[in-house]
């Protein structure tokens, strides 16, 4: 969690906003127009509070170029114990457009052990094993 919230107070630069997010209630924490650091934080937090307001936000994160980002939301969506998230994450995994980026969705799927993890990872595990795919690594 201290490395998520020294992340993002470096990226906040000294931002006001950053002490303002991180001593607000929940309540204050679903504003939109946010830069990208704040809306992160804001989702962070609420799905560590194991707030469902959290989980759209944190599957956007998950689906992140940014592997810092991704493995945040990973975390927090572990937490927030959401039903949507096998389901979120085996969506993000098989999806052979963003391979590169299913290092976090396949993580959580074999954390979760949900009914959905199985046959997402076999899928998706199945084709990164294959000889000469880009992505095995």
């Amino acid at each position: 969690m201290n490395e998520v919230l020294e992340r993002l107070r470096a990226e906040a630069d000294g931002s006001p906003g950053y002490a303002e997010l991180l001593a607000a209630g929940p309540d204050a924490l679903t504003s939109a127009g946010q830069p990208l650091w704040a809306r992160e934080l804001a989702a962070y937090r609420l799905g560590m509070a194991r707030d469902r307001r959290a989980f759209e936000p944190l599957v956007l994160l998950l689906n992140h170029r940014d592997p810092a980002r991704c493995e945040a939301a990973a975390q927090a969506l572990g937490v927030l114990g959401d039903p949507r998230t096998a389901r979120a994450a085996a969506a993000l995994a098989t999806n052979t457009l963003r391979t590169a980026y299913a290092l976090h969705p396949v993580r959580l799927l074999a954390a979760l052990r949900a009914p959905e993890s199985a046959p997402a990872l076999i899928s998706t595990l199945s084709r990164l094993l294959a000889p000469h795919d880009p992505y095995w690594r």
